[in-house]
């Protein structure tokens, strides 16, 4: 894992979650919370796992060193799995995009030596963990576009066209 791979994923990241949240503007407000089948069952679930996620792995890379963005309000507080992080759909379009700036800026810190480094951190069950950091960055990275891809499918079932999963536009 090197800096630029993980500059160019912040960027993807940002700029494919403004295209999907310019779509999820659009929904009506059944299809936010309607049930889709999956394990997370509506696209309003999945932008909820998809946001804490993102979150407890910013707050946990401060466990390597301080950075910057962990100075963020944001990050005085604390979110588990099993928190809703926003209580509308309105509220979540806001806050993505501030978290997805601050995953950027976590990107511009980073170093060589950081991504060469090990973590140790703890799961949400207490379990301690020792990593590469540039693998767990790269993890929290295809996370997303895992759960993104789970969205496109749900827009797919309501028969909403899209297309915002795609890297090469950046490469």
């Amino acid at each position: 894992m090197d800096k630029a791979t993980v500059l160019l994923l912040a960027q993807y990241n940002e700029q494919v979650n403004r295209q999907m949240n310019a779509q999820l503007a659009e929904l009506e407000p059944v299809q936010w919370k309607q049930a889709l089948g999956g394990y997370y069952p509506s696209i309003e679930s999945l932008c909820n796992h998809i946001y804490i996620a993102d979150f407890i792995w910013l707050k946990r890379f401060t466990g390597l060193r301080n950075f910057s963005y962990s100075q963020d309000p944001l990050f005085q507080g604390d979110l588990t799995l099993s928190d809703t992080a926003f209580t509308s759909r309105t509220e979540y379009l806001k806050k993505r995009p501030v978290l997805d700036s601050l995953i950027s800026s976590f990107a511009g810190e980073l170093s060589d030596r950081d991504l060469s480094s090990d973590l140790v951190y703890r799961n949400s069950r207490g379990q301690e963990f020792t990593k590469a950091f540039g693998g767990l960055v790269l993890h929290m990275f295809n996370h997303q576009t895992h759960h993104r891809g789970m969205i496109s499918l749900y827009l797919d079932q309501l028969g909403i066209q899209n297309d915002f999963s795609n890297l090469f536009h950046l490469v």
